[in-house]
């Protein structure tokens, strides 16, 4: 079982949650517009500034599984304090970096921090909340953050032009002490159903095997993906995993109990999720190319016309909060689908009001999805191993986020409405191939016995 306090508790819980996803989505998504500025400032060009954003790609993928895990073992809320001090300590390096190589490794600091703080975040939200409003609590929460998702380029280049690109580093430092001390008013949870000892060898493994194919994802597409380098990176993945779930499956209290890839809904909608992120990323960083590129913007125009579809993907956390956990499946394979139709038609508009109402309808769709991947991949599991949920999830979805920026560099280097438009078909092949995924899944009417994910997708309660 779980530990928790009652009372009004979760309600700091959702509010240190809010905070948390907040900075650290619009930490993710302002820095691509301020790069070229980082380039200036510290008189650097070419592959190297890469590293600003995939040093930080790097440490939160690798490192989110086994921090999911320890938030059970140790009190989510400490692993949720945790994280925030280190997000916010490196964030202020980051603020103050007078080179490239403090900029990057205050960088992958920040990506440690983040990848402790968002699973162990959820964890401790799914048992802080009364079961009845965990969804909509969720929802809202999940909301705000998504505000910073879609609104973080329009703000990193704004902040980057007017005041400085450190200006979007030292916004993180308030954001991330307020949810510190929201976090801290929260009641504590953890799974007491297990030894707090930590399976050390199955940390290493994972870790390992998710740092080799977080490099993969992201040098691939620079190496060539049949180079030896990418050959090696795989090699080196698919042999660490291999050791991962050989020592897991004989560990007396393993880091992930293989049985949670027994449930099907979970895994469906996790891989459906990483599927919606890959596409979202794509479109924020396509579709401000496309406003300023063929359709003639200016920056300060572009970010105007997006928020039509950065409000639609706002709002549709609290709409997903509100979905039932036996119609997630469904739902969600809807939305990819609108997703795909809506990214489908955007490249072959002929006047911007079709364009923007085609993103909008897109920016709900994946909206919908990413938050619903969040929301209902935590109802179908036991409470007490919600952070070792949400460390698999979020790390399969920021595994992905590295596809959709490695697909996005020829729309951002060409800047071509070909390439723009190539990469917003990319962006729909990815919905349609999460929807399909979902739409087997019902098909052949999955119901999961006992596991980690014991509870099931068809009445959301445990079995």
């Amino acid at each position: 079982m779980t530990t928790a306090s009652g009372g009004p508790a979760w309600r700091w819980a959702s509010a240190a949650v809010a905070a948390t996803v907040f900075c650290v989505q619009l930490d993710a998504f302002a820095l691509n517009l301020a790069l070229p500025g980082i380039g200036r400032d510290l008189g650097v060009a070419g592959g190297g500034l890469r590293w600003v954003v995939s040093g930080y790609l790097l440490a939160a993928g690798s490192l989110m599984a086994g921090a999911g895990r320890l938030g059970d073992l140790y009190g989510r809320r400490r692993l949720l304090t945790a994280g925030l001090a280190v997000f916010g300590g490196a964030s202020l390096v980051c603020a103050l970096a007078p080179s490239l190589p403090v900029l990057v490794a205050a960088r992958v600091v920040q990506g440690a921090g983040g990848a402790v703080a968002m699973p162990a975040g959820l964890a401790l939200l799914t048992n802080a909340c009364p079961p009845g409003s965990r969804a909509r609590v969720m929802g809202r929460a999940l909301g705000i953050g998504g505000v910073a998702t879609v609104c973080g380029p329009y703000v990193g280049g704004v902040l980057t032009e007017a005041v400085s690109w450190r200006a979007v580093f030292w916004l993180n430092v308030p954001v991330a002490l307020v949810a510190g001390v929201c976090a801290a008013r929260a009641g504590e949870s953890r799974d007491t159903t297990a030894p707090p000892s930590v399976d050390v060898a199955g940390l290493v493994t994972a870790t390992g095997a998710l740092a080799a194919l977080a490099v993969l994802v992201d040098r691939g597409p620079l190496w060539g993906w049949a180079s030896g380098r990418s050959a090696a990176a795989l090699a080196l993945a698919v042999a660490l995993g291999y050791v991962f779930v050989r020592h897991e499956r004989a560990a007396a209290d393993p880091l992930v109990d293989l049985a949670l890839f027994g449930n099907r809904p979970f895994v469906a909608l996790t891989v459906a999720g990483a599927a919606a992120n890959a596409a979202t990323v794509i479109v924020l960083f396509a579709v401000p190319l496309a406003l300023q590129g063929p359709w003639g913007l200016s920056a300060t125009g572009a970010g105007a016309a997006f928020l039509a579809p950065a409000a639609a993907m706002a709002v549709a956390g609290p709409v997903a909060g509100r979905i039932r956990t036996a119609d997630a499946v469904r739902v969600m394979a809807g939305a990819l689908g609108l997703g795909a139709a809506s990214l489908g038609a955007a490249p072959i508009a002929t006047t911007l009001p079709v364009f923007l109402l085609a993103i909008t309808g897109c920016g709900a769709a994946l909206g919908v999805a990413g938050a619903l991947t969040l929301i209902a991949t935590q109802a179908v599991v036991r409470p007490e191993r919600a952070g070792e949920a949400s460390g698999v999830t979020k790390t399969v979805i920021t595994t992905a986020a590295g596809l959709g920026v490695a697909l996005s560099q020829d729309a951002a280097g060409a800047r071509s409405s070909a390439a723009v438009d190539a990469a917003l078909m990319a962006a729909g092949g990815c919905c349609l191939a999460g929807a399909a995924l979902l739409v087997i899944t019902l098909l052949t009417r999955i119901r999961p016995g006992g596991s980690p994910g014991g509870r099931s997708a068809a009445d959301g309660r445990p079995d």
